[in-house]
């Protein structure tokens, strides 16, 4: 399943800022005090009159790896230091010679200085590194938008980068909450495991209500049961949390609205402890102080893109359903339109030929009665192709159409068929090309008897009455070919490959053609189910060639050769 786009975490603050202050404080006091340690076991100084500035190191290491305070405290212990262990008197914060003192004082202003810069370089690149890391996260996540169409992945992959990107920040689960056709909140995705099953409890519910109706997040507080501690221990956890507090102990369940141009698209919400959701009330967007962490600041940014890419398939989720409703209403025009003409002209016409044949006033010689049994058999021929060609299409749209195919001489179903339709092509010449060395082919007799009824019916339609119909057999190595040339106006090119959609129609200025457009698209739809293929060009001078092709099998591949 498609959980969402993999995007690297933004760094977290997880160690408290006292618990910084005392590590930081100890890796400088250990790092001068080693190097001062060195310096007066092997009694370097006054040897070496320089040798001060090898504290630089540690102040060096110290601004690039830890903070500014950790190399001030470097710089000030090993100024003290230096005078206390090295520089006479021994063990004591005097010194006898002035230009040790301005020595001792150009050291301590470098340390400073150079921890300074250093750890202000150290920022710069965190800064630079940092902006970077926002741009790929933001980039990957509009382009997992293009590149992705489908509109319940979108809003997976959104719930999956919060909780891929803010993880290390405390938030352990993320869903997102959106009104359904009665307005109520339902899960529409979670992560990091979406379950069509999630439900939320009644205050649960009530709560995100809410937040989406007045457009302010709130906070669910979920209490983790834990066994009563010793009072000592509540203390210091009292304090600690005091200190810097987060929610280790209290889990929490924060909603939080989804708003663009003044609109509520939904609710997000987010469990979890840390120190994103333990800051995020006070970098709350509405609150006036603003955010002045840089991540907390993101988390908006990153916020505000992921409304846009939900406000965006909210729009394209809407635009599909008008663009299905507007299909499905010209689809229910043009069924409409072809069962009033193809179903009531034919009855029409049964029915007046019908009575009058029951009109006893008049006789009629045995001459018109054939003329009028003719008239009912063909109008119920071209009944019978018809509904045959709409339950055809139904089959094949519904994957149920199934071949029952038996080898078959191709000539003799081309004059099979011509025999048929010898009422409809009456008064037209049908020149026949057969070659004498056609094989016999595997296939359905009443699916290909039903497309090349379709093919003549439809190029009768568009041709001139009497015009010549030409049918033309070719064979290949694999697959013999049927093409049936008229001289109608033929097909533009741009409508070339839609003439084979269902209930599609060229149209003809000032010529109203009967027709309702599914007899081609079943022409389609039986060949391709005889894996052939089927397309139209047109002829020079004018007309339409409509050719499909039947595959050979082995056994008629070698007969062929």
């Amino acid at each position: 399943m498609h959980v969402g786009i993999a995007l690297p975490p933004v760094p977290a603050h997880m160690v408290g800022l006292w618990q910084r202050y005392t590590l930081d404080s100890l890796f400088a006091l250990v790092g001068t005090l080693s190097i001062t340690g060195f310096i007066y076991t092997f009694q370097l100084y006054p040897r070496i009159p320089n040798i001060s500035i090898i504290y630089l190191l540690i102040v060096l290491a110290l601004a690039s790896t830890r903070s500014l305070y950790a190399a001030l405290v470097a710089s000030i212990v090993a100024f003290l230091s230096f005078d206390y262990f090295l520089i006479p008197p021994l063990y004591v914060f005097t010194i006898d010679r002035p230009e040790e003192w301005i020595a001792l004082c150009i050291f301590l202003v470098t340390a400073l200085l150079t921890g300074q810069l250093a750890f202000h370089l150290r920022l710069q690149a965190q800064n630079a590194n940092r902006r970077e890391q926002e741009t790929h996260i933001l980039y990957d996540l509009v382009r997992t938008t293009v590149e992705d169409e489908s509109p319940e992945r979108l809003l997976q992959s959104i719930v999956q980068a919060v909780v891929n990107v803010f993880g290390s920040w405390g938030v352990r689960s993320s869903a997102l909450l959106l009104p359904d056709a009665h307005g109520q909140l339902v899960i529409q995705a979670s992560a990091p495991k979406f379950t069509s099953q999630i439900l939320l409890s009644p205050d649960e519910q009530a709560l995100a209500q809410r937040v989406a109706q007045t457009g302010q997040s709130s906070v669910f507080p979920t209490f983790s049961p834990v066994s009563t501690p010793h009072p000592l221990v509540a203390r210091l956890r009292s304090f600690s949390q005091s200190r810097h507090p987060t929610s280790d102990e209290t889990g929490q369940i924060r909603f939080l609205p989804l708003k663009t141009g003044g609109r509520i698209l939904g609710v997000l919400r987010l469990c979890g402890a840390g120190d994103l959701l333990a800051a995020i009330e006070r970098t709350c967007p509405e609150t006036p102080a603003g955010s002045t962490d840089v991540h907390q600041a993101f988390f908006w940014t990153f916020l505000d893109q992921a409304i846009s890419v939900i406000e965006r398939t909210r729009l394209r989720r809407e635009t599909l359903q008008m663009e299905v409703l507007r299909r499905t209403d010209r689809l229910r025009a043009a069924l409409l339109s072809s069962v009033s003409h193809d179903l009531r002209t034919p009855l029409a016409t049964i029915k007046t030929v019908a009575g009058n044949l029951l009109q006893h006033d008049i006789q009629w010689d045995d001459k018109a009665r054939e003329t009028f049994a003719r008239t009912i058999e063909r109008e119920a021929d071209r009944l019978n192709r018809f509904v045959g060609n709409l339950l055809d299409l139904s089959r094949i749209e519904g994957g149920a159409l199934k071949l029952q195919k038996e080898r078959y001489p191709l000539d003799t179903l081309i004059y099979e068929v011509l025999e048929n339709l010898e009422p409809l092509l009456s008064g037209r010449t049908v020149q026949v090309d057969i070659p004498a060395d056609v094989p016999v082919v595997a296939l359905d007799y009443l699916h290909i008897t039903q497309v090349l009824t379709n093919l003549f019916e439809n190029a009768v339609r568009y041709s001139p009455p009497e015009s010549p119909l030409h049918l033309q057999v070719q064979t290949t190595t694999q697959e013999v070919l049927i093409r049936l040339a008229d001289q109608g106006p033929g097909v533009p090119e741009e409508e070339q490959e839609r003439i084979f959609d269902k209930f599609y129609r060229v149209l003809e200025p000032g010529k109203q053609i009967p027709g309702s457009g599914i007899g081609l698209a079943v022409c389609r739809g039986l060949i391709e189910a005889h894996r052939g293929r089927i397309w139209e060009e047109n002829r020079e001078g004018g007309g339409a060639i409509f050719t499909f092709t039947l595959p050979l099998t082995r056994t008629e591949e070698v007969s062929h050769g």
